[in-house]
């Protein structure tokens, strides 16, 4: 599967199928979260929630081309990532694009 951020793939007609998104809310247990607030009194990266954000993105994406390869579909174009925080210490990450078959 070909991911790209762009509305195009040079050298490929494209049949857009429709859009596509994967989604997940993840956390950090307790005793990470209390580490991590910690260390916002002193600054620096925040390691655990670093790892989180790059957990949550990666199965979103998985998600998201899941969905797109029972549509059929042999690309993403337009692939875009989107995060909230739903509350203290867990965080949305949606990924979504659109799905496209090669002409």
């Amino acid at each position: 599967m070909i991911l790209v951020n762009t509305d195009y793939i040079t050298g490929k007609e494209l049949e857009m199928l429709g859009l596509v998104k994967g989604s997940t809310i993840q956390s950090k247990n307790v005793g990470r979260d209390i580490t991590q607030s910690l260390k916002t009194l002193v600054g620096g990266e925040l390691k655990a929630y670093n790892e989180m954000m790059t957990e949550a993105r990666a199965l979103a994406t998985k998600r998201m081309v899941m969905e797109a390869e029972s549509m059929g579909a042999d690309a993403v174009v337009n692939v875009r990532y989107a995060s909230s925080a739903v509350m203290q210490g867990a965080a949305e990450v949606i990924a979504y694009g659109t799905a496209v078959k090669f002409k």
